[in-house]
């Protein structure tokens, strides 16, 4: 299927929400992406994307639709190499391959935009799709950490992966 990625824009608001505000999505991802969504958390989150220079996290676009987000945040002080890729995608847009390219897409801009050396990212032990969209996108696993996340009243294990430049 045909995306882009983008800048978020206060047009998206509805289809954030809309897409957003999913259990089956939420249950993956830290607090910070609340369950329900609603229009104020993605007011916030559209503010939040659209703060820093050069813009690092933007909306996977479908035919003029946001369908879900990815992001790369760079890492200061000790980390300064590292960064980090976080994203989400809509439920009904599953399993169509759109993140495994969306990430290769970041992988090419966040190599040519910081000066990092490594990507990583911290999928949850029981998001094995996740796991498969890294390990497709060329990520390899590096660490497991156990029981260190809670998450709905349940310990669950913390996954490193990483892809170097």
């Amino acid at each position: 299927m045909h995306f882009t990625l983008r800048p978020w824009t206060s047009n998206d608001l509805d289809n954030l929400v809309q897409y957003a505000n999913n259990f089956h999505i939420a249950k993956f991802m830290t607090n910070a992406f609340p369950h329900p969504y609603t229009s104020a958390n993605g007011e916030a989150f559209i503010a939040y994307a659209n703060q820093d220079t050069p813009i690092h996290i933007f909306a996977i676009d479908v035919d003029g639709q946001a369908i879900g987000g990815i992001g790369i945040h760079p890492q200061t002080d000790i980390h300064q190499k590292n960064a980090e890729l976080g994203y989400w995608l809509a439920e009904p847009f599953w399993g169509q391959g759109i993140v495994t390219k969306a990430i290769q897409q970041m992988l090419d801009f966040a190599f040519s935009t910081y000066q990092i050396t490594r990507v990583f990212a911290r999928p949850f032990g029981n998001n094995i799709a996740s796991q498969r969209v890294l390990e497709k996108a060329g990520f390899t696993l590096e660490a497991r950490l156990e029981k260190t996340l809670f998450k709905n009243g349940e310990y669950l294990d913390e996954l490193i992966y990483a892809v170097r430049r």
